[in-house]
């Protein structure tokens, strides 16, 4: 009776441990871990598109986690994505003339903000306002483009198809005068 006791104990350990390796990779994949990296400062930045970014993404700097996206909200009177970035004291220095863009991690991955560091010897303060934005780019846009043939046709009505100037009907195409009409004979040498 001993010994089913002790295997009693080993299986229920193991449960236990499985369950604690689940919420820690839970707390990992959802952005939960390191939620609250003491004191930061909130930098905004105006999006047309901000895609499929979420509360909690993100903020890096060459890849590096400096911050989280905090607030997202739908300017009322542009009709532009309003993003508040909370970016930790620790990473105070950042030019104010710094560009924010939306990426994607891997091709189907979660989204997040990139920051590019400016030149500017002025830095950002809470509350500023970053004004380079890059928007995300939508993976349906892309399929599009290359299956049009690289174009920039977004296939909205009004749209010209891009990569095909606009000809009259009474125009003549170009010809080049300096290129002999081919003949099928050599030129003499």
């Amino acid at each position: 009776m001993a010994q089913r006791q002790s295997y009693q104990i080993g299986t229920g350990l193991f449960i236990l441990l499985g369950f604690a390796a689940l919420a820690y990779l839970a707390t990992q994949t959802t952005s939960l871990a390191n939620y609250r990296e003491g004191a930061s400062y909130a930098l905004k930045a105006r999006f047309t598109n901000v895609g499929q970014l979420k509360l909690r993404a993100p903020v890096k700097i060459a890849g590096v986690r400096v911050g989280t996206v905090s607030e997202i909200k739908l300017e009322p009177d542009k009709l532009d994505a309003l993003v508040t970035l909370s970016v930790y004291q620790r990473f105070n220095q950042i030019p104010d003339d710094s560009a924010a863009a939306v990426f994607t991690s891997g091709l189907l991955g979660d989204q997040y903000v990139a920051l590019q560091p400016g030149g500017s010897t002025d830095m950002f303060k809470n509350g500023d306002e970053i004004v380079l934005t890059q928007s995300s780019m939508q993976l349906e846009e892309l399929i599009g483009k290359y299956l049009v043939g690289g174009s920039g046709d977004s296939g909205k009505p009004g749209d010209k198809a891009a990569g095909k100037p606009e000809q009259k009907d009474d125009a003549k195409p170009a010809t080049k005068p300096d290129v002999p009409a081919a003949t099928g004979k050599q030129p003499a040498k």
